[in-house]
């Protein structure tokens, strides 16, 4: 008789988490696990808390209440004496972020910097890499997301793909263990949508974990594995992509789909 199988490592655990913006509750009481090497999409109509979410995965959101943990370690806070909350000082937490890479819809690369300079900005700034490392780094992840050749040019020289992918990259120059995408491709024209969905399905079949907040339900399927459907701060739905988008279960899940479908 065969043992079985154990359950996947959690990369990350939200626990009961809520978070306010003065009277209006936004996370109203969520839990979801992300499973280490999962891609995971989570979609919803605008307002739902969609970004919420990664925001406060990265802490760039303090919650009101609740845990998240990366790794089993919780995010942002420490253990007091009596076993109480205490919120790490900024420093402190740079260096926990560093194992998060973020990719934000506007890309936020220098414009006064190659796209050299931008991916070796922060291993240098923030990770004390040493400049010839960093410069090696960055020219594996650039050859990584196909933007090899590029190396000199300007963010004003490319285009709103390819900066994307630059920013992917920067990210990437961190060596972070979790990658999160809010709106990867919300500026990008349809035709440069493709150029982004090959590199997010590359990190997604190496193995990364990664959580992507996203409107394009085509870029969902084909890039994740795993799909949570929120609405009004809650989490309504979550399964694969085939069964959120096909067979889905709650009312409010069918609705959106058919109104945007």
């Amino acid at each position: 008789m065969h043992a079985a199988s154990a359950a996947p490592t959690p990369m990350v655990e939200m626990r009961r988490v809520t978070k306010r913006f003065g009277e209006t509750t936004v996370l109203q009481d969520i839990s979801l696990t992300f499973p280490e090497g999962s891609a995971t999409a989570i979609i919803g109509p605008s307002g739902s808390g969609k970004t919420t979410v990664i925001r406060c995965i990265n802490h760039l959101l303090p919650i009101d209440s609740g845990t998240i943990t990366i790794s089993g370690e919780l995010l942002g806070y420490r253990r007091g004496k009596n076993g109480e909350l205490v919120e790490l000082t900024e420093r402190q937490f740079c260096r926990e972020r560093a194992s998060i890479g973020m990719v934000f819809q506007h890309f936020n690369l220098f414009h006064n910097l190659t796209v050299l300079g931008n991916v070796m900005e922060a291993p240098i700034t923030v990770q004390r890499v040493p400049r010839e490392e960093a410069r090696k780094r960055a020219l594996e992840v650039l050859k990584r997301v196909g933007m090899s050749g590029r190396e000199e040019s300007y963010p004003s020289q490319l285009s709103g793909g390819q900066q994307q992918r630059v920013a992917i990259a920067r990210a990437l120059a961190m060596n972070p263990k979790l990658m999160l995408f809010d709106e990867p491709t919300s500026m990008l024209d349809a035709e440069l949508v493709g150029e982004v969905l090959f590199v997010v399905r590359d990190l997604a079949k190496s193995g990364m974990t990664i959580i992507i907040v996203t409107h394009e339900l085509v870029f969902a399927n084909e890039a994740c594995n795993r799909l949570v459907f929120m609405d009004g701060g809650r989490v309504l739905e979550t399964g694969t992509p085939q069964e959120v988008l096909r067979s889905p279960r709650h009312e409010r899940t069918k609705e959106f789909l058919k109104r945007i479908g």
